[in-house]
């Protein structure tokens, strides 16, 4: 994968990493237009079944796969789980709020529930935050979480030493761009320049015994 290139390690004993969500907090509310090349439905068990070049919208959230299952309770919550073809990953890509902004990325299984308006990405777990037209943050994992109500994503990686089932490394890597900001015309400069505050980083319990001697 050629982001990984270019994605460095954040730290030596980072397992889990937590910043910022800000997704679209209109598309909680709208209806999911699903299509696909077939579709089962047994009302008995309340699911729903589709096959074949699977597409979900609602909003601006978009996600894509091969297969998708939407299980419904009695309360009207529903979660959809989502699974890509063979060697293939699940997209997803929605607006982040009040910006120019999408976060986009993918995973060999993608599960969305939407009472808890939380969207996660699971196994080869790789997310882009773009600017405009330009990739900003790039994050990769072996699960990734959305929660548009706390406004937090969550990624998480394997303990260090621990193998993939497709023997690649999944722990965390990120790269995070500082945003640019544009200067006041008439601003009188500061005598110092402020510092921008770092991103929130987790440490989970595996991290911190993967320190110990």
């Amino acid at each position: 994968m050629k982001l990984l290139r270019a994605i460095g390690l954040l730290a030596s004993g980072l397992c889990c990493l937590s910043l910022p969500a800000w997704a679209e907090k209109a598309d909680r509310d709208k209806p999911m237009l699903i299509e696909a090349d077939a579709m089962r439905h047994d009302e008995n068990k309340m699911l729903t079944q589709f096959t074949g070049q699977v597409v979900a919208l609602k909003g601006t959230m978009v996600l894509r796969g091969a297969r998708m299952e939407v299980q419904q309770n009695k309360q009207g919550q529903q979660i959809a789980q989502i699974w890509a073809a063979p060697n293939e990953r699940v997209f997803f890509r929605q607006k982040r709020e009040g910006l120019d902004e999408f976060t986009e990325g993918e995973g060999e299984m993608a599960i969305y529930d939407s009472q808890a308006d939380v969207v996660t990405l699971i196994h080869r777990a790789e997310v882009r935050v773009l600017r405009g037209t330009e990739v900003a943050d790039q994050l990769n994992g072996q699960k990734i979480v959305f929660n548009n109500t706390t406004e937090v994503m969550t990624v998480d990686g394997m303990p260090k030493g621990a193998q993939a089932t497709n023997g690649r490394d999944q722990r965390v890597r990120a790269v995070l761009t500082p945003r640019k900001t544009t200067a006041a015309p008439n601003a009188v400069p500061a005598t110092a320049p402020a510092t921008p505050a770092a991103p929130i980083l987790r440490l989970s319990p595996n991290a911190l015994e993967s320190k110990k001697p």
